[in-house]
């Protein structure tokens, strides 16, 4: 039986092939067969055996047009194909991802506030990774319209809902429940020739024991661990001896600067620390009261070991040891002289940051916290003083998103996320009360911008629940910048610090400012007008009321 190597390549045993157009069995003839006939094949020979080909010197198909013509493709145009299409899919997630970002796709804005969980344990028991799953889609989401009518209807519905109602302020035995160590640490009366709060704490070790060995500032802090090592050194030197018994001199600071942040709080500390009878704490921001002592480092990271309150102590060692030093000199001794050096401390999140009490307190029933950082200061502290630095709340939010954004920086990026935040901020309002919104972790978490922390007269008010007006100075930054040494004096007046030579005055008010804007960033230039106006309204009613407060008019920022 005769075939064409053309068309056999595939026999199987006993195959004679009768399908093959070109193999009509023993009547084919090489000559005549339409295809073969211009083609000097060699023919094929087989009998009715099993055939083994050895070789196969070319191989065709049947027609160009058939479909196993795309199956013979060779492997180089395969891979070619595959390559072609996974860059085609890489640019287009690139263009969607990119577009998205920058508000070129009509694509709503994922996050919306939902409803607050009824069940207080649930919120009490999520994780800090999760805090954005009662974050639902909305169905009218407006974080990329620039609308400024349909912005502004948003914030008329925040405006209606504003109620400034007076906290009921725990007693001193509900707070000993909650944090029983603290109040076994810290005694409730202080040393009487020393200006600032100070008291003596035996200390049970030895000359080998190392006092920082488990303070989570230098465990956890790089930054600080060549501070500490300096203490070391030093901390057998600084203790009192008295009938066989050591004891070290402990300290609180005699005032906070507690806010608010990127408002010339750096600036003031800076300052401030240069006088001869001021110190600081080791660190500038501990944001121990705020964060640390519940174990947030960062929140996004979820939650350490509690920073307990000695590690807090530690930071104030170096002040100690020179409040010390002037309590056991001879002159002192003598004459009776008290300790004029006094211990700030800078954190600006002291002021409103209450975001972990939700973790850590039991819920009351309208989704307010039953414990502020001030309930806990006031116990220990009731005489202590307190600075506030305040700014514009519109021009501090940009210098806000400036400073913290990361990436994809813009006057567009900047208006998205407030409109985005206002949002977030009216569906609480719309079934809590304000102050429930203003200290809710999963609301402030979620909003692309915090624009809480410009509610000043809400955090105000309730510092004032617990510490007299005249423990509290609050300054405005604007001011600050026009005259330091206006400002400086005020500081200086309030603390109640010595005189100083012009020398001493002149370094100063004259050093340059502190942390202020990066290069970069000015690059950006001022936020959308339109942006200006919505925020100006948002805040309007805030500033209103922070003005009666203060009495002065200036907290309007009507000419900012």
């Amino acid at each position: 039986m005769r075939y064409c190597i053309n068309c056999c390549i595939h026999l199987l045993p006993h195959d004679l092939h009768r399908q093959c157009f070109r193999c009509r069995g023993p009547n084919h003839n090489n000559q005549k067969c339409p295809v073969c006939k211009r083609e000097n094949k060699i023919p094929l020979y087989t009998d009715s055996k099993q055939m083994k080909l050895l070789a196969v010197l070319e191989v065709r198909t049947d027609h160009s047009e058939s479909w196993n013509g795309f199956f013979c493709l060779r492997k180089g145009k395969i891979c070619s194909l595959i390559f072609g299409l996974i860059i085609m899919t890489l640019v287009m997630a690139s263009y969607i991802l990119t577009g998205a970002k920058h508000g070129l796709l009509l694509i709503p804005s994922p996050f919306h506030y939902g409803a607050f969980t009824s069940n207080p344990s649930l919120m009490d028991n999520e994780s800090l990774s999760d805090v954005k799953d009662h974050y639902q889609p909305s169905k009218l989401n407006i974080s990329y319209v620039k609308d400024y009518p349909s912005i502004k209807l948003i914030i008329d519905t925040i405006t209606s809902k504003i109620e400034f109602i007076t906290r009921q302020r725990p007693d001193l035995e509900e707070l000993r429940k909650q944090e029983p160590h603290m109040f076994s640490v810290i005694p409730n009366k202080f040393l009487p020739n020393s200006k600032n709060p100070c008291w003596y704490e035996e200390y049970r070790g030895n000359t080998t024991t190392d006092p920082y060995a488990t303070n989570s500032y230098a465990l956890y802090s790089k930054r600080f661990r060549t501070i500490f090592d300096y203490l070391r050194k030093v901390f057998w030197n600084h203790l009192y001896h008295y009938k066989d018994k050591h004891y070290r001199l402990r300290c609180l600071p005699h005032f906070y600067i507690i806010g608010q942040p990127k408002c010339g709080t750096t600036d003031l500390y800076d300052r401030l620390r240069l006088h001869p009878d001021v110190r600081f704490s080791a660190i500038k921001e501990p944001h121990w009261w705020t964060r640390k002592r519940f174990g947030i480092i960062r929140l996004r990271d979820g939650f350490h070991d509690r920073y307990p309150v000695e590690d807090y102590l530690d930071l104030f060692d170096l002040a100690a040891h020179q409040i010390q030093g002037v309590l056991q000199s001879e002159a002192a001794k003598e004459r009776g002289r008290t300790n004029s050096i006094i211990i700030g401390e800078a954190s600006a999140s002291t002021m409103w940051d209450n975001n972990a009490w939700i973790f850590f307190y039991e819920n009351s029933t309208e989704g307010e916290p039953p414990f502020l950082i001030q309930d806990f200061i006031h116990a220990f502290q009731p005489n202590a003083k307190l600075i506030i630095m305040l700014r514009d709340p519109v021009e501090r939010l940009y210098s806000d998103y400036l400073y913290f954004a990361s990436a994809n920086k813009s006057v567009e990026d900047f208006h998205e996320k407030v409109a985005e935040s206002l949002q977030l901020f009216e569906n609480c309002m719309l079934d809590y009360s304000l102050r429930a919104c203003v200290y809710n972790n999963t609301l402030n978490n979620a909003m692309p911008v915090r624009l809480q922390v410009g509610l000043y007269v809400v955090y105000l008010l309730d510092w004032l629940t617990v510490f007299n007006k005249d423990q509290i100075l609050v300054l405005r930054l604007e001011d600050h910048a026009s005259n330091v040494k206006y400002t400086m004096h005020m500081v200086f007046q309030f603390l109640d610090l010595g005189p100083l030579s012009e020398k001493q005055e002149a370094l100063i008010t004259k050093s340059p400012a502190s942390n202020t804007r990066r290069p970069e960033d000015r690059s950006l230039g001022p936020m959308l007008p339109t942006t200006k106006a919505i925020l100006r309204d948002f805040y309007r009613p805030f500033n209103t009321k922070l003005a009666q407060v203060l009495f002065d008019d200036a907290f309007l920022w009507k000419r900012t």
